[in-house]
């Protein structure tokens, strides 16, 4: 075991390179507090962040006008004359960025970035504001600070209104307020000044500050590091890998918009897929199946609060959807519970990197996706079980879930978008009937709990009836696997989610020959593609992450653990510096993160592979 818990260490990454302001990456750290989120590079730049709400017009997006570099319009800079090196972390167990710039005579200046987030009069108070503090620590260090938030995806400059301590930036959707100690001339100007002491700013809605500025920004960083380290110390974290767990923990409940209870599945839109490659989406509003999963993880770890607030969000949508055949549900909604979410393209902005088009909305809230159903019920299950919730589900949100079981009966032999939401092609999805065939199950195993057997006998019997199609009719002789579709015979990782929603024992031997030849077709390396047949867009050019963490699951479930170690270890390497994962991964050696980020799926594959692979704590206390 001393071994083990040496090799899952997570090693302190700093940086010994000068970020260059020529090239965007996904170096980037998440701040947020559940009401925003923005993202800082490895210089300290606040390069994306949405206010009032994670899906609103950015008033920071220099991430999505980068094709020429990234520019200062468009972002939250501080340059340190003489720049030649950089470090950044998170202050450990914390939503906190520390970034530290060094010039080529040892002086250098800290920057903390946090969004303010702690008990005040017996709730949490979580405003739409960034705090940037900034202090000497070594020499006379020389710095410029600059704020340009942006409109209209950068087609609309500020209004800039200069006060006595603050200046206001009216921007079409929101007017922002900067109260600051550093002199407003140096500010506006851009100029270059001596850092002799510590400076703060602090941005948000255009509220007038009640304290002085740097007592307010100390008292807020203070108490924004209790909070999380007290949620954090909460957390039933396994015993190897821990500070990862940790990290992808806090990331996950930063993507909670606590205000209603959705779940975003990233804070992006339109980093690609792969370069090149139009893959460019929307992916700031609420999907229910990656909510599941997010939800899933965090009770894995014991923190069921983000579960009990999201089902709030939950069961609006489900009584939303009203009675009988017309229960339509949608594969996402907005955040306050928008149904309509029009997909737009921004012309203007010249995209990550050059990688056009910038969208904004989804069209995929018109699609038909089945296995949603499944998700909505494994997504409520937990509260008819688990004795701790303040409410648990009781007879009426079992009703409502049964409309939603009733929905995964009446179509689960229907085609429909799929798991990957194919745009221009309608098959019978095996993960789709899966997840119908979990709802149906599950709504079972809730009649049982609530001692209503005629429902459990029904609901059983449905499930059964799932069952046995899904093993006739998606298993592959010629293939020997289960394949993406009733009576296809192309390959989908997905089919892999018949382990982790325990609808086959692991060592069924259609189970252990579909994970073999999955990793066969679709890996490379310890890396898994979505799918290898080509789709709306081509072949898909890179590795899906959550694909390469079911493959870890389901090595695990068959018995191949060191298998999976080592695997899991490969992944968890390729994280950036501070741990966060994209949506996908180049497989290649060195090979870059792209797709929407931080993304919750990936995030939530870190929690399960080492919730999965751990030894025990019994093992050293």
């Amino acid at each position: 075991i001393v071994t083990c818990l040496a090799n899952s260490k997570v090693p302190h990454m700093p940086q010994a390179r000068v970020p260059s302001r020529n090239a965007a990456s996904l170096d980037l750290a998440l701040i947020g507090n559940c009401s925003i989120g923005a993202l800082v590079d490895r210089g300290g730049s606040i390069v994306w962040c949405c206010m009032p709400r994670f899906d609103s017009p950015p008033v920071f997006d220099a991430l999505l006008q980068s094709a020429n570099g990234l520019p200062r319009e468009g972002a939250m800079t501080v340059d340190l004359e003489g720049l030649v090196r950089t470090e950044q972390h998170y202050v450990a167990g914390t939503a906190i960025v520390r970034t530290e710039l060094w010039d080529e005579r040892g002086q250098g200046v800290e920057v903390i970035d946090f969004a303010p987030r702690f008990l005040n009069r017996d709730r949490v108070f979580r405003p739409a504001q960034i705090v940037r503090r900034i202090r000497p620590i070594a020499g006379h260090p020389r710095i410029r600070v600059g704020v340009n938030p942006h409109g209209d995806w950068g087609a609309t400059p500020p209004v800039v209104t200069r006060g006595s301590h603050h200046v206001r930036y009216e921007l079409p959707q929101i007017t922002l307020r900067l109260n600051t100690s550093v002199p407003l001339s140096y500010l506006l100007g851009q100029t270059w000044f001596s850092l002799e002491g510590p400076v703060s700013l602090l941005l948000g809605s255009d509220e007038t500050l009640v304290g002085g500025i740097e007592d307010t920004a100390r008292e807020f960083e203070e108490q924004t590091a209790l909070y999380w380290r007290h949620w954090t110390r909460r957390l039933a974290v396994p015993l190897e890998w821990q500070e990862a767990v940790i990290r992808a923990a806090i990331t996950l409940k930063l993507c909670q918009y606590e205000e209603t209870g959705a779940i975003v599945a990233a804070m992006t839109t339109s980093i690609p897929e792969a370069p090149g490659s139009g893959r460019n989406w929307d992916y700031r509003f609420c999907w229910l199946r990656d909510a599941f999963f997010v939800v899933r993880a965090l009770n894995s770890l014991a923190e069921v609060g983000t579960m009990e607030r999201y089902l709030s969000w939950l069961y609006n949508v489900v009584r939303a959807a009203g009675p009988g055949p017309l229960a339509h549900v949608q594969p996402l909604y907005g955040i306050g519970l928008e149904f309509d979410l029009p997909e737009s393209i921004v012309g203007h902005a010249s995209g990550y990197r050059g990688n056009q088009p910038v969208r904004v909305g989804n069209q995929a809230q018109e699609h038909f996706q089945h296995d949603v159903y499944g998700s909505i019920v494994l997504g409520a299950a937990q509260a008819f079980h688990d004795h701790r919730l303040l409410r648990r589900g009781d007879a009426h949100d079992f009703a409502a879930l049964e409309v939603m079981g009733e929905q995964a009966w009446r179509l689960h032999r229907e085609p429909d978008a799929g798991i990957w939401e194919l745009r221009t092609r309608a098959r019978t999805h095996t993960s789709s009937v899966l997840m119908c065939w979990a709802a149906c199950d599950r709504l079972a195993r809730i009649a049982r709990v609530l001692a209503i057997s005629d429902r459990q006998a029904l609901w059983q019997g449905r499930a059964d009836h799932i069952r046995s199609s899904i093993l006739q009719e998606a298993w592959s002789e010629q293939r020997q696997c289960f394949v993406e579709s009733f009576g296809g015979r192309d390959l989908d990782a997905s089919v892999l989610l018949m382990g982790e929603v325990n609808f086959l024992a692991p060592q069924d031997p259609r189970f252990v020959a579909t994970v073999r030849t999955l990793e066969r077709e679709l890996g490379d390396g310890p890396f898994m593609r979505r799918y290898a047949a080509p789709d709306d867009f081509g072949r898909p050019q890179t590795a899906f992450n959550v694909c390469s963490f079911w493959r870890v699951d389901a090595l695990a479930r068959i018995g191949q653990r060191d298998e999976a170690r080592a695997i899991f270890e490969a992944l968890l390497a390729r994280r950036n510096h501070v741990g966060l994962l994209s949506e996908d991964m180049e497989a290649a050696a060195g090979g870059e993160l792209w797709g929407n980020f931080p993304q919750t799926y990936s995030m939530v594959g870190i929690v399960h592979g080492a919730v999965r692979l751990s030894e025990p704590w019994d093992r050293v206390v």
